[in-house]
């Protein structure tokens, strides 16, 4: 029995190269792969912006590479404690990116979930995102 007999036809479908494409994901394996990951590697928007993405106009200096790879140096340890599972939360200190006032220059720690699954093409692929994201 075929997929399409159990449930019927498909009414919509998402797939990671259209995220890709429409921005909901940040394609990061250019720099990923100098983290040593051998997949694939993209982070939901919401995870790029509260983890990486940085205003040039703030006085601090920070930059959005810089920031990146601290995400993937953690997910690299992070991701060798999946034994057994497909997903792991870690977390990485990071100075926000809006002012919240009050020490507004100091680190906060934001959680972070690696997820690794299929991609398109049922190959490996890791998204960073947001605990509350899937």
């Amino acid at each position: 029995m075929t997929t399409h007999e159990t449930f019927g036809p498909t009414i919509a479908s998402y797939t990671r190269a259209q995220a890709l494409d429409d921005g909901a994901l940040v394609d990061v394996t250019q720099m990923a792969q100098d983290a040593r990951f051998r997949v694939p590697v993209a982070l939901t928007r919401a995870a790029w912006a509260e983890a990486v993405a940085w205003d040039d106009d703030r006085p601090e200096p920070q930059d959005e590479s810089g920031r990146l790879w601290d995400v993937l140096y953690l997910a690299g340890h992070a991701a060798s404690r999946t034994a057994g599972s497909n997903r792991v939360t870690f977390k990485v200190l990071r100075v926000p990116n809006e002012n919240r006032g009050h020490d507004w220059n100091q680190p906060e720690p934001i959680e972070l979930a690696l997820h690794i699954g299929p991609g398109d093409n049922a190959e490996p692929v890791i998204t960073i995102m947001l605990p509350n994201e899937s």
